[in-house]
């Protein structure tokens, strides 16, 4: 189908972006603001049109019985930034 170990990009809301990453909806538009995500675009299936990808979230630290949150996630890098660390 796809060929290899290649897995098509897994897209969520903004509430589960939150969720994943123990901190508040509007923490994951600054990030987006700042170029830390992706903003991808989906008018026909969302009311404000707005996923996120999963690869680029960190996850937040969660009791395994009772999800609840135990540490948020850490900020991520600028996207690309790690790119121009490495030159």
């Amino acid at each position: 189908m796809f060929g290899g170990d290649h897995m098509p990009e897994q897209l969520i809301t903004e509430d589960l972006a939150a969720y994943w990453t123990g901190r508040p909806a509007t923490t994951i538009r600054r990030w987006a603001a700042e170029g830390r995500l992706t903003r991808h675009q989906d008018h026909s299936r969302r009311k404000n049109g707005v996923l996120y990808s999963l690869n680029e979230l960190p996850a937040a630290e969660r009791d395994a019985d009772t999800r609840a949150l135990i540490t948020p996630a850490p900020t991520p890098p600028i996207l690309g930034q790690d790119d121009l660390l490495a030159a």
